[in-house]
């Protein structure tokens, strides 16, 4: 990380006022010398008048020096703090950008998984495949419950495994789990191992769902007529057993890689969120609402989900706001409201340097855009604003609305609708407004309250 320059940091519009405010108020000679004595600023000094030196620290590392009469300790204790706060600043901002690199990189670890079917789908799928291949009545995948450490029925046509039923394996299939491999019978009420069941059943296969050395499961075929399965009927069974069980573990995989994915973003995002403690859970609602909104006008599933990520990280660009703009307790002035419309630029910065998300900084970037060309950061109108950012604009709003805040109690819902009535067209997409008329907010609301709280393991 660049060193703090002394000569940059009074370059900063505020720290200058002050420093030119601090200057008169003092009334004596100044001059404010960098690490190798090059002279950034004086203030009424002369060659006549001796000055002494103050020296600007941070950390122990020598910035540079306020020279003037022994008044200048102030400003040199000033500046010295100043310093320390950009540190600060540029700490936190390494710190999540860190993060977001972490983000990134399980991002794209779970996009180059292949991009497998739901556990529910490869099931359906090696059933089909089976029933080409072979003949039988009924059929049974069981699917090892790790939590619970016992064999859940996945899919079953058989009345003696009902979907869904836990099971411990007896008589063949225990065999078969413990042993790890496929077992065939023909004459099934002669195997010494055979029980009675509700459906008879007298020719079976029996294969274990394994991938490498994991045993994820079993899946049993039968008959209610003996019939010859060979030899070549339980390696043909086996195989697409074990092609099922690798996809299955791709798909786990797969969804604890996106699982760890949005836990990471959703903290990070309230870690974010948790420098303003008025907004609790501020970023859940907004998400809610939007993916609620999202389903109303029928996006797919990809726009969903880089809904959902936009949301969460709408707000991301504010840890380059200043707590006294972030949490001030009353109206901001004109310079505080131009300082908190650069969290969309902060936020556009952060995710620019994530390729995987640069998709998402349109919805990031422009929900303070109206539909008006009124907005910021660049005045966009219309179509020309893009729709994630049109949705976030109105969930967002509506949210900020029906908040509680210091200063003032949150709108009834009824109140802030009326808002929403009369700012469409204006300041939102009034198809955007159509839509949010159709979500069930109370349900989105519950939905963001009982969603994981991530915050509370930072605490």
């Amino acid at each position: 990380m660049p060193p703090v320059l002394l000569s940059k940091l009074l370059k900063k519009r505020q720290l200058a006022a002050l420093v030119a405010d601090l200057a008169a108020a003092l009334a004596c000679p100044l001059a404010i010398l960098d690490a190798e004595e090059n002279l950034l600023q004086s203030f009424a000094v002369s060659d006549a008048l001796p000055l002494k030196r103050f020296t600007v620290s941070l950390q122990g590392t020598q910035l540079g020096w306020v020279c003037g009469d022994d008044k200048a300790r102030v400003l040199a204790a000033i500046l010295g703090y100043h310093a320390e706060l950009e540190l600060e600043r540029r700490e936190l901002g390494a710190e999540t950008l860190h993060k977001y690199k972490e983000i990134a990189l399980l991002y794209s670890m779970a996009e180059h998984v292949p991009s497998c079917a739901e556990t529910e789908e490869i099931i359906e799928r090696l059933i089909e495949s089976l029933h080409q291949v072979i003949t039988f009545d009924t059929v049974t995948v069981l699917l090892f419950d790790h939590e619970n450490e016992i064999l859940k029925v996945s899919a079953s046509d058989d009345e003696n495994f009902p979907v869904g039923s836990k099971i411990m394996p007896t008589g063949i299939m225990e065999t078969v789990w413990h042993s790890g491999k496929g077992e065939l019978v023909n004459d099934l009420p002669q195997d010494p191992r055979f029980t009675e069941l509700k459906t008879p059943a007298y020719s079976l296969i029996c294969t274990p769902l394994r991938s490498k050395e994991t045993m994820t499961g079993l899946i049993r075929i039968s008959s209610r007529q003996t019939l010859d399965y060979t030899a070549e009927d339980l390696k043909l069974l086996t195989t697409l057993s074990t092609q099922a069980a690798v996809q299955v573990e791709n798909a786990t995989l797969y969804r604890q890689l996106k699982d760890s994915f949005y836990t990471m973003v959703y903290t990070l995002a309230e870690t974010i969120e948790m420098r303003d403690p008025y907004t609790g859970n501020h970023t859940k609602r907004v998400t809610e609402y939007s993916l609620a909104i999202g389903r109303v006008l029928k996006l797919s599933e990809y726009q969903l989900n880089r809904l959902e990520l936009s949301a969460v990280l709408h707000d991301v660009g504010k840890i380059g706001v200043p707590d006294t703009v972030l949490l001030k307790q009353g109206p901001l002035d004109d310079d505080e409201f131009h300082q908190i419309k650069q969290h969309t630029r902060y936020g556009e910065e952060i995710l620019h340097r994530i390729p995987q998300l640069y998709d998402i900084i349109p919805g990031v970037k422009s929900h303070h855009e109206r539909f008006d060309g009124r907005g910021y950061p660049e005045g966009l109108q219309g179509d020309e604003i893009d729709i994630k950012a049109r949705i976030i604009a109105v969930a967002d709003t509506f949210d900020a609305m029906t908040t509680d805040r210091p200063y003032r109690r949150g709108f009834p819902f009824e109140e802030a609708y009326e808002e929403l009535r009369k700012n469409a067209g204006t300041q939102f997409d009034p198809a955007i407004v159509d839509a949010f008329f159709e979500i069930d907010v109370m349900e989105a609301y519950f939905a963001a309250r009982t969603k994981s709280d991530y915050a509370t393991v930072l605490k």
